[in-house]
């Protein structure tokens, strides 16, 4: 029989419930079948031990890496931690499962070392928010609680990816797949501004792709009331999101809550699908909010040919600088799209691509003892959503509840190399714009004048030779 204070990891897995002496036992045994015995065979190590038990079904690999690592604590409340999801500035997310019922869920957990008073109160609106949506496009909250000192979400578990992954995996999309996904999105949103609620961090990193070819709206966790006064509302009088879809009146006059505002954010979602670039490529944030209010993009046709005018015109009212110009709701928002969308589009586990099958990184759990003070706690990340009134913010995108972890949209290497072609484009239009008229009509008319002296020159010298 295995003694339990033979090994760290037999230590570890007994300790956590997640297996039992029997099962150690049972994979030895297998073990040492499959040897040549000899006098001096030394025991299975903590690494064959753990796989064979991965083998046999008892353990994810997940967890069999948590318990050599000697974490025993793979439980949350109810829930039995089965995976590593993604991390954020907000927290990091694991699938889970719930140990009576079975079902599987994705489990956002507030990490100990950024749970202040104000962190958990803001935490905990987030749970209240998403307890009052209930649309099958957006992600629904099943339950919350805490355990000893760490706080958690419980949400459906949605296999499949997000937007951003699903468009560098297939390129851009066309009219009518990113139709689809854009007017499923904008049904969540409509759902959600109808309970009062504004989004504020809509981009491509929170609309999920399921595996039946479906979207859903995640990531709550900056939404705002309509009244940006509300008692519990998270950073009010801020700008906060994402650099790379900020609606220009938010970045102006960050008190504007309002659903137009998502309608922009959506519009730069939909630009990134069909063209697979932000709207302004290239420089800092500071730079990127600045030309969210004065630049316009790169005509999309120039990177996605096949779109027609009617599909860019909508896209561009949904990205109007005025919000009183703009597609003022999401159910007009998805009556203009109709003509493009459909049902489903090709769901993510048929689409092929670099990158798809690779394994994530999962982030490293939690402790022997989640309320204990020597407990190692969750790796502390940087905060995704900038304050851009004090200062420049890093380029990050927020991590969305996915199947699959959420890179960074603004990373110079990704989408958002500067493109120089439409830099000199701008340049020179501004140029053109900021010229006075009088200089427009000495240029155009001066050669007019040059050629009628020429011609005036030449008959009197044919007629002097007469």
């Amino acid at each position: 029989m295995v003694q339990p204070v033979q090994t760290s990891f037999i230590r570890s897995a007994l300790k956590s419930g997640l297996i039992l002496i029997a099962d150690l036992d049972a994979a030895e045994a297998q073990l040492r079948a499959g040897m040549n015995p000899t006098p001096t065979q030394a025991p299975p190590s903590e690494r064959q031990l753990a796989d064979k038990l991965v083998e046999m079904g008892r353990l994810t690999s997940y967890q069999a890496a948590q318990l050599v690592a000697g974490v025993s604590k793979l439980t949350l409340g109810s829930y039995r931690i089965l995976d590593g999801i993604g991390a954020g500035g907000m927290g990091q997310v694991f699938k889970a499962e719930h140990v009576v019922m079975g079902r599987i869920v994705a489990v956002k957990v507030l990490p100990r070392n950024r749970s202040t008073p104000d962190a958990i109160a803001n935490f905990m609106r987030e749970i209240r928010v998403q307890a009052q949506l209930d649309h099958k496009h957006l992600v629904r909250a099943f339950d919350a609680g805490h355990d000893g000192n760490v706080y958690f979400l419980v949400t459906e578990f949605v296999p499949g990816m997000d937007l951003r992954k699903y468009v560098r995996s297939r390129g851009p999309l066309s009219m009518n797949e990113a139709a689809t996904i854009i007017s499923q999105a904008a049904a969540g949103l409509q759902h959600a501004h109808e309970q009062g609620l504004v989004h504020r961090d809509m981009k491509p990193g929170n609309i999920l792709v399921t595996n039946d070819g479906h979207a859903k709206v995640s990531d709550l966790g900056l939404a705002g009331w309509l009244n940006n006064e509300s008692e519990g509302n998270p950073h009010p009088g801020k700008t906060v999101g994402t650099a790379d879809y900020l609606p220009p009146e938010q970045i102006v006059a960050p008190g504007s809550v309002t659903p137009p505002g998502d309608i922009y954010s959506l519009g730069c979602t939909l630009y990134y699908a069909i063209t697979g670039k932000v709207p302004y490529p290239g420089g800092t944030a500071r730079e990127k909010i600045h030309r969210h209010c004065k630049d316009t993009p790169l005509h999309p046709r120039h990177l996605n040919p096949a779109l027609s005018d009617e599909f860019i015109a909508v896209m561009a009212a949904m990205m109007e600088k005025d919000p009183a110009k703009r597609i003022q709701t999401a159910s007009e928002v998805i009556r203009r799209l109709a003509p493009w969308s459909g049902e489903v589009v090709p769901a993510p586990r048929d689409v092929k691509g670099p990158g798809i099958d690779e394994p994530v990184a999962a982030p490293p759990l939690i402790g022997d003892d989640l309320a204990s003070d020597d407990a190692s706690e969750l790796a502390d990340t940087a905060d995704s959503f900038a304050e851009f009134v004090d200062a420049a913010a890093p380029d990050t995108e927020s991590v969305s509840q996915g199947s699959q972890w959420t890179d960074p949209v603004v990373a110079a290497e990704l989408e958002t190399v500067p493109n120089l072609f439409p830099q000199r484009i701008l340049a020179v239009k501004r140029q053109i714009y900021s010229t006075p008229l009088t200089v427009w009509v000495l240029i155009v008319l001066a050669p007019v004048a040059l050629v009628t002296v020429g011609i005036v020159i030449a008959q009197i010298i044919e007629s002097l030779g007469h």
